[in-house]
C-alpha cells in the first residue's frame, strides 16, 4: 500500500513539472512581439521531458495498475492447504470448504472426534484430508490379544466401533443381511462353487492359472466388502489386499479383524502399487455403471498400468444395461487388447434389473506378456 501512494506521488510530481515546462515555453512564446517562428526549445528542457517521459513509462511497466479486487471465495483450513502443496491428490479439497471447516473443527491436544464418515465423504469428492496434527487417534481400549488363523471365524462383537451405526454387533450385521460380508458361515463358501456362467471357482481359476503358466502370487481386490476375495485366495497361498469404504457399516473393520489388509481407498484413486507387479486384480460389484464413463476408462488403464504381463483382470458381476454393455462398456474393455479366457452375460433378474433392461457381466481377461 506505502509503495503504491510513493508511486502515485511520484507520477504526479512528473505531470505537474512536464506541464510547467510546457506552460513557461508557451508564455515565452508569447510575450515575444516580432511574428518570428518562435525559439526553438532550449536543449536542456528537452533533455528534462524526455527524461521524465522515460520515467513515468518505466514505472508503469514495471508496476501496472491493479486489477479490481474480486470477491473472495470461503477459504480453506491453512493446515489443509499447506497439505494440497505436499500431496496433490488432496487439490479437490480446496472445493469443499464447508466439509473441510467442520472436519478441521476439534479441540486441540484432545481426543479427536468420532467422525469416520466426515472424512469418507471428503475422500469420496477426491479431497484426501490431512490427519489431524493436534489431536489423538480413538483406539479400542481392548485390543484383540492376536489375529485368528482362520479367517472365517466369527468376527468378535467387542471390538468396540459402534458408535455410529444402527446395529451395535457383527452378529446384528449378518441377521440384518447375510450378504453383507458379516456372516462368516455364509461367506466360507463363496467363490467355491459353480451355479451359474457368472460363477468362476476360484478352483477353476487357479486351474486356468497354471495351464497359462502364470502364477498367482499377489493380487489387489477392487471393492471387496470385508475380503472374504482375499481370505479364500489365502488358501492358494496368495496375498490379496483389499480396497474398501465403510459405507454404512464397518467394513475395514471386519477386514483387520479377520487378519487381512483393508485399504482405505475410493475408485477414482491410483492403485497404491507400483508398475507392473500384480499377478490378478479383481473387480468386485462396487465396479458397475454407476461410475461416470470417464472415471472408469482411467480405472481400467491403471489397472494395466499395474498388472504384469500374463497378470489377469477379473471383473465380477459388472452390471449395466444391454445397450451400454454393447455400445459403451464392452467396447471400452476391449480397448485394453486382452485376451478373452471368460465372457459370460446374464440377465440381471432383480426388480430394477428387469425394469431397466440391465444385465451381468463377469469376465476373465488375461493381459498379452509383452504390448
Amino acid at each position: 500500500m506505502g509503495f503504491t501512494m510513493g508511486l502515485n506521488l511520484v507520477l504526479l510530481l512528473a505531470m505537474v513539472a512536464t506541464n510547467l515546462l510546457s506552460l513557461y515555453h508557451l508564455s515565452s512564446t508569447i510575450q515575444s512581439k516580432s511574428p518570428a517562428p518562435p525559439p526553438p526549445v532550449p536543449d536542456h528542457l528537452l533533455h528534462q521531458l524526455h527524461t521524465i517521459r522515460a520515467t513515468i513509462n518505466h514505472l508503469t511497466r514495471l508496476h501496472p495498475p491493479s486489477p479490481e479486487a474480486k470477491p473472495t471465495a470461503p477459504t480453506v483450513p491453512s493446515e489443509l492447504l499447506l497439505y494440497t502443496h505436499l500431496a496433490p491428490i488432496a487439490s479437490a479439497c480446496r472445493h469443499h470448504p464447508e466439509l473441510l471447516h467442520k472436519f478441521m473443527n476439534y479441540t486441540p491436544f484432545s481426543v479427536c472426534p468420532l467422525d469416520a464418515d466426515l472424512a469418507e465423504s471428503l475422500i469420496l469428492r477426491g479431497c484426501h484430508p490431512l490427519p489431524r496434527r493436534r489431536c489423538f487417534s480413538p483406539t479400542p481400549p481392548k485390543p484383540p490379544a492376536s489375529l485368528p488363523t482362520d479367517p472365517f471365524s466369527a468376527l468378535p462383537d467387542n471390538a468396540n466401533i459402534w458408535t455410529k451405526y444402527g446395529c451395535k454387533s457383527f452378529a446384528c450385521l449378518a441377521h440384518l443381511n447375510a450378504d453383507l460380508g458379516f456372516d462368516m458361515s455364509v461367506e466360507k463358501s463363496r467363490f467355491l462353487s459353480y451355479k451359474t456362467d457368472l460363477d468362476l471357482p476360484i478352483k477353476q481359476f487357479e486351474e486356468i492359472a497354471k495351464s497359462g503358466k502364470s502364477p498367482i502370487r499377489v493380487g489387489l481386490d477392487i471393492g471387496g466388502g470385508t475380503a472374504t476375495f482375499a481370505a479364500q485366495m489365502r488358501r492358494m497361498n496368495a496375498t490379496v489386499v483389499t480396497t474398501t469404504m465403510n459405507l454404512g457399516a464397518p467394513y475395514s473393520e471386519a477386514a483387520a479383524l479377520r487378519g487381512l489388509v483393508p485399504l482405505h481407498a475410493p475408485l477414482q484413486q491410483r492403485l497404491p502399487v507400483f508398475d507392473g507387479v500384480l499377478d490378478l486384480v479383481r473387480c468386485g460389484r462396487a465396479v458397475n455403471r454407476w461410475i461416470p464413463t470417464a472415471a472408469l476408462e482411467f480405472l481400467l488403464y491403471d489397472v494395466d498400468r499395474a498388472l504384469r504381463g500374463g497378470g489377469f483382470l477379473w471383473i465380477d458381476r459388472f452390471f449395466s444395461k444391454k445397450a451400454d454393455l454393447e455400445k459403451v462398456y464392452g467396447p471400452l474393455i476391449g480397448k485394453l487388447g486382452y485376451k478373452k479366457v471368460k465372457w459370460a452375460v446374464a440377465n440381471k433378474t432383480d426388480s430394477s434389473g428387469v425394469r431397466n433392461g440391465e444385465v451381468f457381466l463377469t469376465a476373465l481377461l488375461q493381459k498379452p506378456v509383452s504390448k
